[in-house]
């Protein structure tokens, strides 16, 4: 009898050679000094209290690091979602934006339920590529903001010693993540130039940008809050477009992130349990006193090229982020950001799919199109989810244009004077015009069989067709077989009955009646 239970629900410590501890814990605390600076940042830009940017890290963080679809993937408050909500946080106020998430969350529950999650599959490889390089440089182009500074309410540019203090300090952390994995790699390069730089800046009272300066991340553990917003009908109009559009882009991120590790690790993922801890994740936000959130690809890649193959890196990563909420704040504000952003722009660096400029002249013209498509997009409106719905749907339309030129037919007289019509290639919405033009209904004898053996009848647009060739004949006094059907076609006519009439010929061996009796076809 097998056990009921062959794997375990979650692993978090197997004390064998497969996870190394160190690794796991090493890269947490990396992933947790990169993902602060960002959650703050997009806390801040968005209105909201800073603290709400590290409550979403921490609560995202840890329960999509224990019950998510994907060892390895770091969660937290990314700013993705966030920017949904900037329209609802200006016009309603903190509650329903709270309202909002607990909703989104309901939303990605729902999704994963249902299993729906699979349908990321159909992202095509143009459009990847096009997302992963055009979040490549909106990850690098967000470090540049750390070159400037205020000055009389506004943002400028730094110059002089402090221009070159900053890049000496972004240089040395490059170069540290660059050259210490030649020597070792017991510990994360990423973290050594963190430490190696904050030391630096410290001992020599260097004056620099730090974490401090953006925010304070001192505070006490999530408090509980259930949103204050009336329980009506006029809210859930008022939240739900933006529960909607947040809880799809959630998913559309970090599904394409989990596929991203995927292929990174070279194992396989469970996106319709990542579609539930990511909701239950943001639920928790919405009654905790976070801003909600989704997978970090950012984030994620430090946490693999630290080593990270398991879930403990994100459990250490968000235990981490709270304690330094509760404790380690004055330390944690005086990390210089020049190091952060020397970590950032080599992980931009990294996520870039260099290798597509070595194929680019070996893909067809329209893949390559929906690639420069898709990262144009995400680097111009920063909308990940928009840039790539827009990439399927372009992508879509090309295949249906090709698929719809490649629908043929070959004609010829049996010895009965019975026409016969053998068609190649799907008929559906795109080729149905095409489709009609093989046909002859005034110069055809009184009987024509349409052969579909290497054809199918894919959706209604084709049965309309059908009906309407059929029609033709029958105002000719002709007569039209179809034969060699496949089950779905045949169910896609029977379930027309109501509206097409149609003589479908039951058997590949079949008798077709002419007016000198009844011959039988092979």
């Amino acid at each position: 009898m097998k056990p009921f239970l062959q794997k375990p629900l979650i692993q978090l410590f197997d004390f064998s050679k497969k996870i190394n501890y160190k690794t796991e814990v090493l890269a947490g605390l990396t992933v947790a000094m990169t993902m602060m600076p960002e959650s703050l940042s997009f806390a801040i830009l968005a209105g909201f209290p800073p603290l709400t940017g590290l409550y979403a890290a921490f609560i995202m963080g840890l329960v999509t690091a224990i019950f998510g679809g994907r060892p390895g993937l770091i969660s937290g408050g990314a700013g993705a979602t966030v920017i949904v909500l900037i329209a609802l946080m200006k016009a309603h106020g903190l509650d329903y934006v709270f309202a909002a998430v607990v909703l989104a969350g309901v939303f990605q529950i729902i999704v994963g339920l249902f299993k729906l999650g699979k349908f990321v599959r159909l992202v095509p490889q143009p459009v990847m590529f096009g997302f992963v390089n055009g979040l490549a440089v909106i990850i690098f182009l967000a470090q540049l903001e750390q070159f400037k500074t205020v000055v009389n309410g506004e943002m400028v540019w730094l110059s002089g010693p402090a221009l070159f203090l900053m890049a000496g300090l972004v240089g040395l952390t490059i170069a540290i993540v660059l050259i210490l994995p030649k020597f070792t790699k017991a510990i994360p390069s990423s973290l050594v130039a963190i430490i190696v730089v904050f030391l630096l800046v410290l001992g020599f009272n260097i004056h620099t940008k730090t974490v401090g300066d953006i925010a304070a991340v001192s505070g006490g553990f999530p408090p509980f809050h259930i949103p204050q917003v009336p329980f009506n009908l006029e809210t859930l109009q008022i939240i739900l477009p933006y529960a909607l559009i947040m809880g799809a882009v959630g998913l559309t991120e970090g599904l394409l992130t989990l596929n991203l590790v995927d292929e990174i690790t070279e194992s396989k993922g469970n996106s319709n349990r990542e579609c539930i801890a990511q909701g239950s994740a943001n639920m928790l936000n919405g009654f905790f006193f976070g801003m909600g959130g989704c997978p970090m690809i950012a984030q994620t890649l430090v946490n693999l090229s630290a080593g990270a193959r398991a879930r403990l890196s994100g459990i250490v990563a968000a235990i981490t982020i709270l304690m330094i909420i509760l404790f380690g704040a004055p330390i944690i504000e005086k990390v210089p950001m020049a190091a952060l952003t020397g970590v950032m722009i080599m992980v931009a660096i990294g996520t870039f799919e260099w290798m597509s400029f070595k194929v680019i002249n070996k893909m067809p013209g329209k893949d390559i199109f929906v690639g420069i498509l898709v990262a144009g997009i995400t680097v111009w409106l920063h909308n990940l989810a928009l840039a790539v719905l827009i990439g399927v749907i372009v992508s879509a339309l090309m295949f249906a244009w090709e698929s719809a030129k490649r629908i043929s037919a070959k004609k010829y007289l049996d010895n009965n004077g019975v026409k016969h019509y053998e068609i190649y290639g799907p008929l559906f919405f795109g080729s149905s015009h095409n489709f009609m033009e093989k046909f002859e209904p005034a110069t055809d004898p009184e009987t024509i069989i349409i052969d579909f053996k290497d054809s199918r009848i894919a959706d209604m647009s084709a049965i309309d067709t059908i009906n309407k060739l059929t029609e033709r004949y029958r105002k000719a006094g002709k007569t039209v077989h179809l034969t060699h059907l496949s089950e779905d076609c045949r169910q896609l006519l029977k379930d027309a009955e109501a509206i097409i009439e149609v003589n479908i010929l039951e058997d590949p061996t079949y008798l077709v009646a002419t007016e000198k009796g009844t011959t039988q076809f092979q």
